[in-house]
This record gives structure tokens, C-alpha cells and sequence, in this order.
């Protein structure tokens, strides 16, 4: 037995030696400047789900109504992110959609998806395309979604059936979407009992490796990760769950940093209760955040796969910090880290319109803004963000000079000690980001 431990562990370590990321000719951006969105809290018109059954039977959520109707409406959106400058374009395929039966397949939704992927590229976007995004079909739920060994087959068939329509496009593939945030959340919604995590963790992982290696036999183009929700002083711990265990079945670390955590700012707590806009952001802890990824995964490029600020039904926030105050004030941070050597490639801004944040449209993330709850319009009002993300773009990043609107925090918390014992220097040039 030991003999046979020790022959699996020099397997890993030489598997992981021997493996070599993706060089940086292979990318088919210099900078990866992107807007977000995904299916369930987009689409609207929502098929049977874990989520849609979540939302009929509880009584303390919004009701889902018919979200932004992306699925009606994504010409609209991808032609406001092009009118941006924007390059890149996150989406989601909901397999709720496309299989409603096990080995039924929608030809009008697969479609449908299709047309999205063409109005993505013929803008000159790349089509940034998540396969899971806490969303599965009603069938799978059945089952008990990825507590149940059999996903991981069908979520395969799932994952071969969208890949080889988007095959040669260089699609960058994100997996599973902050596989920690969807564990929590499938705990929230009942789908899963404590004593199923282990399962479910395993399943999951299983899931990831075999669809990395199912995409690069189809898409030899394509990039793949799996993001990572940042919990600023926790990763340690939440990396080992799922992605220190899929950390060779990356091409690119994806990372989503919204909140920090200092000496002088604990307001982070706020996201147990969901009132998130009572959140005092640490923009600099961004830097942090890759700084971290840089350390623990240095072989591996990194990209914010997503970013924002939510407001409260998009009043004024009570701290008096503005969507575009703090999108500069991040994009400051990224070309900081990136003068400092550290290898970012992409940021996504969470999000490209207001959409349903699992249970409610309260808090609003969006470039542009949309009162789903009362507008049967639905209409799509820019924020002030949306002129100042088009001119960060336009410029490759905020100019040498720019004055952060809101300083660095005391003490950040965000990767203790280092971030509190060395913290970022805001001072010196800046890297063009392209």
C-alpha cells in the first residue's frame, strides 16, 4: 500500500512537471477586455431547473418574472458591449434549455445559442462560454444533481454537444462557475445536504478534469478554467476543495474579486444578510487577489473573469463611491499588478446589464440598468460606467497620473499577512493593458 502511495504521488508531481500552459502566442488577445452575463439571471422564458423549482416554491424571493429577456434581447446586449470597445463577451449555455429530457436536445435553444455566438463574433468579440453556472436541468435534480455520480456522464454529453458546435472559434470555456459559491448555494436552496459534500466535491472535480481533457481533443483552440470565487482571507482553504485539485486541468487562472476585508473595514459581513451595497469596497484588494493566484499558481496566467458594484435598486450608494469611480479605481489596481510582473491577461465587468441575483433584483451590478420588477419594457438605461469603461478601453487602462478616488484600506486583509505587511504600491507607471 505505501509503495503504491508513494508511486501515485511521484506520477502526480511528474504529470505536473511535465505539463506546460499555454504560451502566450496561443491567446488571440494582447488583453482580454470583457462584460459578463449568465443564462438563469439573464434569459428569462426559464426552463425546468434546480433554480426555476427553487424560485416556485419559495416565498421570500422576487419573483423571476422574465429576468432581462436576454434570450429575446441578446442582439441588443452584445451590440451595446460592442458599442464599447469591448473584445470579449461571457455568456452561459443552460443545459436546462438545450436537454429539458436526458437525450432530448431542443433544436430551436441550440439554435438560439447559436445565433448568440454569431452576433458575439461578427462584433469581433471571442465568446467566453460557461458550461455550468449553478443552473441544471430538472432531470438532473431528479437524480440529485452532482451528489449523483451519474452527472458527471451526462454533464460530459452535455459539454460534447456544445463544444463541437463552437469547435475552432477560440472560445475561452469556463467550466463550472465559482464551484465553492455553487456548493453554498446549493446547500442554500435544499438541492444538497451537508453530508453530501464530499460527494458532490468529487463528482465535481470529476467533472472538470474529463470536460478539460473532452475540449481540448474538440476545440485544440479553445482555453479552459473553472473561476474562482474570491473570499479575501479564506482561499487557502476554499482553493483546496476544488481548484488546488484541477490546478493542472487549467489553462488560465479565472477569478472573481469583488469585496475585501482590512483592520478598518469589516462591512464585508453584510453579505449574510444580502445587502451587498452596504459593502465598502476595497478596490486595491484586486491586487491583492492576483498577487495571490501569481503566488500559489505561478506557471498559470490570470484573468478577472468578473468584477462590479452593486447598488441598492440603483440608488446613490450611502458611502457616496459611483460605478465609474470604482471601475477606474480597479482597473488602476489590474494595471498595477500587471507593471509589478504579474500575468494578467483579462477583466470582465459584472455585469453588462442589471439581471436576477439568485432570489432578487435589488441589487443591481449592471453597466446598464433594468427595472425587471416594474419596466415590462425592460428598457436598458446606460449608467455612467458605460462611457468610462468604453474610454478605459479605448486607452488600454487608466493614464499615468490618475489619483484613486478611494485609497488603499488599513491593513488589508485580503491575503493576510501579505497584503497588511506589503502592501501594494500605488505609486510609479503603469502597464498599458492594451
Amino acid at each position: 500500500m505505501l509503495r503504491r502511495s508513494l508511486a501515485v504521488v511521484l506520477v502526480a508531481l511528474l504529470s505536473l512537471l511535465a505539463w506546460q500552459p499555454a504560451q502566450a502566442d496561443d491567446w488571440s488577445r494582447a488583453f482580454y477586455w470583457g462584460v459578463a452575463t449568465a443564462g438563469y439571471q439573464s434569459e428569462g422564458s426559464a426552463p425546468d431547473s434546480n433554480w426555476s423549482r427553487y424560485v416556485a416554491r419559495s416565498g421570500d424571493v422576487d419573483p423571476y418574472g422574465n429576468a432581462v429577456d436576454f434570450r429575446h434581447r441578446y442582439a441588443e446586449d452584445i451590440q451595446l458591449a460592442a458599442d464599447m470597445g469591448v473584445n470579449t463577451f461571457r455568456f452561459s449555455v443552460e443545459w436546462a434549455r438545450v436537454e429539458p429530457q436526458p437525450g432530448v436536445w431542443d433544436a430551436a435553444e441550440l439554435a438560439y445559442y447559436d445565433d448568440v455566438v454569431r452576433h458575439i463574433r461578427d462584433a469581433g468579440m471571442t465568446p467566453m462560454i460557461t458550461l455550468s453556472h449553478w443552473v441544471y436541468p430538472g432531470w438532473v435534480a431528479d437524480r440529485g444533481g452532482f451528489a449523483d455520480p451519474r452527472s458527471v456522464d451526462d454533464f460530459l454529453t452535455f459539454t460534447d454537444h456544445v463544444v463541437e458546435r463552437y469547435r475552432d472559434l477560440g472560445v475561452l470555456w469556463v467550466t463550472f462557475n465559482e464551484p465553492v459559491a455553487f456548493l453554498s448555494q446549493e446547500l442554500k436552496i435544499g438541492a444538497l445536504n451537508p453530508l453530501q459534500i464530499p460527494l458532490w466535491e468529487a463528482d465535481v472535480v470529476q467533472a472538470h478534469r474529463r470536460a478539460y481533457d473532452l475540449i481540448h481533443s474538440l476545440d485544440p483552440t479553445g482555453k479552459v478554467t473553472s473561476n474562482q470565487a474570491f473570499y479575501a482571507g479564506f482561499n487557502p482553504v476554499t482553493d483546496f476543495l476544488v481548484l488546488d485539485q484541477i490546478r493542472d486541468k487549467l489553462d488560465f487562472v479565472g477569478l472573481d474579486y469583488y469585496y475585501g476585508v482590512s483592520l478598518d473595514n469589516l462591512t464585508a459581513i453584510n453579505a449574510i444578510s444580502g445587502d451587498l451595497w452596504n459593502i465598502k469596497l476595497q478596490p486595491e484588494g484586486i491586487y491583492d487577489a492576483l498577487r495571490y493566484y501569481a503566488n500559489r499558481y505561478p506557471n498559470l496566467p490570470l484573468y478577472i473573469v468578473e468584477n462590479g458594484m452593486p447598488t441598492d435598486n440603483g440608488q446613490p450608494r450611502a458611502d457616496g463611491y459611483t460605478r465609474e469611480a470604482a471601475l477606474r479605481d480597479s482597473i488602476f489596481w489590474v494595471q498595477r499588478a500587471k507593471a509589478d510582473g504579474i500575468d494578467v491577461i483579462g477583466y470582465n465587468y459584472w455585469s453588462i446589464t442589471d439581471n436576477y441575483e439568485w432570489g432578487s433584483y435589488r441589487p443591481r451590478f449592471g453597466l446598464y440598468t433594468v427595472d425587471a420588477l416594474t419596466d415590462p419594457s425592460l428598457t436598458r438605461r446606460p449608467t455612467a460606467a458605460v462611457p468610462v469603461y468604453r474610454d478605459v478601453i479605448a486607452r488600454g487602462g487608466v493614464p499615468d497620473g490618475y489619483r484613486l478616488v478611494q485609497g488603499p484600506a488599513t491593513c488589508s486583509l485580503v491575503d493576510a499577512p501579505l497584503s497588511c505587511l506589503a502592501p501594494a504600491n500605488p505609486n510609479g507607471p503603469l502597464a498599458h493593458l492594451g
